[in-house]
Parts: C-alpha cells; structure tokens; sequence
C-alpha cells in the first residue's frame, strides 16, 4: 500500500504537465465567459492524471470510470430550453480535458501536449471560421409576439423576411392572452437579419421580440 502513495519526479512531471495543459483550455473558455473556466479545466486535468497515477500505481492500465465521472460533468454544463442547446462546445473541452489528463497521467507527455494544441487550434482559429461562416450564414431565432391574434400578421412577417433575401421556418406557434406567439428561425446574411430587426422594431403589429 505505501508504493501506492511514493511520490516521484516522474509523478511531479506528470501533475505539472496536467496544470499546464488544463490551464491553456482553461484560459480560453474564461476567456470566453463560459461557466467552465479556467479553474474548473484545470481540475479535471489534474484529476484525470491524477486518478490514471493511482490505477497505474495500482497495477491497472488505466481507471476508466474518469470517461463516466466526466460525462456528468459535461452534462450539468449543457443546456437545453425547447428549442435550442447551449454548452456542447464547453462540454466537448472537458472530455477532451480528461483524455489530455489521462495521456499525461499515462506518461505520453507528446500526446498530451500535441493534443493540447490541436485543442486550442480548433477553439481559437477555427473560430475565426466561424465567425466568417456565422456572417454570410447567420441563424437567429427569434420569439415574436404580436398584439393580436391575427395569422395575417404571422403571414406579413414572412414577407417582410422573404423580402430581406432570408430563410425562416416556424418552429412553434402558441396563443396567450389572446395573442400570437411564435418562434421563427431566421438564416442568412447578418446585416439582413439587422435590418429585419431595425423593421420588426417599428412594427406595430409586433408587441416585442
């Protein structure tokens, strides 16, 4: 039992390395504002090394149940209303934080400090892509509620958005104290989405959005 908790230079290493990798994510998605920050990647860095020492200490190739004490993890972080989820990107961080943990915990130092990179790589330039992609093909959603219960008025915003040169589809309609609710999904080019929101403002028709 006492070989179990022998610390060496090796293991040092290996937790100095999990600080480091964690703490680059960790950094981008505090950057970012995410609720899973820069001391919360860290940690399960560090833990997944961590836990991987102790198994391989143990006599264990690797521990296992880290990929299922993880998913818990990136599951409290996704959230999901009736039309739209958020936090799959910050949930993917922390698996691929875990696995970048367990390859340090492991001893493949390059694997971990490779795969540290690629991560970053994906999250910061790929971004740029995305904001690229996101202005010539933008999706909004958007929640109208009208000041009556006219459907002509639901056929007059279509209009007004086929008029922009945009795409929407009507993903749900609802009446509430004797007016039209409706979520509409909105795409195309950002600066037509802006000006439909300019129109929809001095509408009025629309009671908000």
């Amino acid at each position: 039992m006492s070989s179990i908790f022998n610390i060496t230079d090796t293991d040092l290493l290996k937790i100095g390395l999990a600080v480091v990798c964690g703490g680059l994510l960790g950094l981008e998605r505090q950057y970012k504002n995410k609720i899973a920050g820069f001391r919360t990647i860290i940690l399960i860095c560090l833990g997944s090394a961590i836990f991987t020492m102790v198994a391989q200490h143990a006599g264990q190739v690797a521990n296992l149940n880290i990929v299922t004490g993880v998913g818990f993890i990136g599951a409290g972080v996704i959230f999901k209303d009736n039309i739209s989820v958020s936090g799959l990107t910050t949930a993917a961080v922390i698996w691929i934080s875990a696995a970048i943990g367990m390859a340090v915990g492991s001893g493949n130092y390059m694997v971990g400090l490779i795969s540290t990179v690629v991560t970053l790589t994906v999250l910061l330039l790929f971004n740029l892509l995305e904001l690229y992609i996101d202005k010539i093909h933008h999706d909004k959603l958007y929640v109208i509620v009208f000041n009556d219960a006219q459907y002509d008025n639901l056929n007059l915003v279509k209009g007004i958005i086929k008029s922009y040169n945009l795409k929407s589809k009507s993903l749900q309609i609802t009446k509430k104290d004797c007016c039209f609710q409706v979520a509409i999904m909105v795409t195309g080019y950002r600066e037509n989405i802006n000006h439909l929101d300019e129109k929809l403002m001095r509408m009025p028709e629309v009671k908000s959005f």
